[in-house]
């Protein structure tokens, strides 16, 4: 467990595994404020901290709406000095056991290197969309009643309350939304120089629907001129809506901005519905990345804390080497009301490992593509595809920032 006194050390140590460049006083200021000591390990070689790892106190939105204890493991590095000695595998280990003592069913996280977690058990469950618009070109068609919406700017800071109260009405909506604990609203109006970019400081303008805010986006403009002209960017940093209406007024005012020509978002999710609004989809340059990483720490209480969208009754075969805890036959049955999912001695009806049950837990993931790849297996004809229904999601998981 780490001491609070030994936190610079510790995090200093964390960016040296990540380059060694060094973060304003107020990044580091918030990330010290946030970090639970309680829940953070390091490594040491003698009197040197070469490993670090930590894990915040999270809830998560889940298929059905329920927000369920999360781990969101954190800050984990090692000093390339000490590299393949074993010591993330400890950390790891070390962590997952906590985790379970905690009686947390889950751990998520955000991966630097997408290769490193799938042998500990974590499936990549959500992802993002990127793009960059040309929005010179690409017009955007509204819905009707967007132009009862009212916008205006507002202090980033000033507007947090406002703004956080919108993005808790948004976080029983998707599931992979992380409920934020206090303290993580200041990780929204974080601004410091280093990270601008060349761009103006953070704007932030909220929507309004009858003297309520029902929306907000925070952004930053990079001006450019070349001779011929503007060419600036809009670049997104983050956009949440109470109602479609809200989030197509904003997405125009991001598409209008003066002397702007593109508009560069990151990260959002992979259903949003500007991609239906807009002329051109080719000239938006999408992408999808990878975001949310999940890992069943207890398999009975993670698949019972979900619903299922259309009825279920399967056994799982789940092999985990990692968690062996985990590892044998599960029976579980659910629907859109709740489910259960306790050990049987009954026949296999699926067989597949920690990694893919992670992958499909949020329902973005389908098992039958997991089983087009061979890393889910059909025992009994028929069950792949009721199963598969049944996971899956009318809405994207996402992840709305990172930790």
């Amino acid at each position: 467990m780490l001491r609070p006194e030994d936190w610079d050390t510790w995090y200093g140590t964390l960016l040296r595994a990540f380059g060694g460049v060094d973060e304003s006083d107020e990044e580091r200021a918030l990330w010290r404020g946030l970090t639970p000591c309680e829940r953070s390990l390091g490594a040491w070689d003698g009197d040197e901290l070469v490993g670090t790892a930590g894990a915040f106190d999270f809830r998560l939105t889940v298929p059905g709406g329920a927000s369920v204890p999360a781990a969101g493991v954190t800050m984990v590095g090692v000093l390339a000095t000490h590299r393949r000695l074993g010591i993330l595998t400890r950390m790891m280990r070390r962590q997952l056991d906590d985790i379970r003592a905690w009686g947390e069913p889950l751990a998520v996280l955000t991966a630097s290197e997408a290769a490193i977690y799938g042998r500990f058990g974590y499936g990549a469950a959500t992802f993002g969309l990127t793009g960059e618009i040309d929005t010179s070109r690409v017009r955007l068609s509204v819905p009707a009643g967007t132009d009862d919406v009212r916008l205006r700017y507002a202090d980033p800071v000033d507007a947090l309350g406002a703004c956080e109260a919108v993005y808790a009405g948004t976080v029983p909506m998707r599931a992979g939304m992380l409920a934020r604990r206090p303290g993580w609203e200041r990780l929204g109006v974080l601004d410091p120089e280093s990270e601008r970019g060349g761009a103006s400081p953070l704007q932030c303008v909220v929507a309004e629907r009858s003297g309520k805010v029902v929306g907000y986006t925070r952004f930053r403009v990079r001006p450019e001129w070349t001779d011929t002209g503007h060419n600036g960017q809009v670049v997104v940093q983050d956009l949440a809506a109470l109602e479609p209406v809200a989030g197509a007024a904003l997405w125009r005012f991001l598409f209008g901005i003066d002397l702007t020509t593109s508009l560069k978002v990151r990260g959002r999710p992979v259903d949003e519905a500007w991609q239906h609004l807009v002329s051109d989809l080719r000239r938006c340059r999408l992408q999808v990345r990878d975001s949310l990483y999940v890992r069943l720490v207890d398999v009975g209480a993670a698949l019972e804390a979900r619903t299922y969208q259309a009825p279920v009754d399967v056994v799982l075969e789940v092999e985990d080497a990692f968690c062996p805890w985990n590892a044998g036959r599960w029976r579980l049955s659910g629907d859109a009301k709740g489910a259960s999912c306790t050990r049987t001695a009954d026949a296999a009806d699926l067989s597949l490992s920690a990694r893919e049950l992670g992958a499909v837990y949020l329902g973005g993931v389908s098992l039958s593509s997991l089983a087009a790849a061979g890393r889910v297996r059909e025992l009994r004809s028929g069950a792949l595809g009721e199963a598969a229904v049944g996971f899956g999601s009318a809405v994207a998981p996402w992840l709305p920032h990172g930790f």
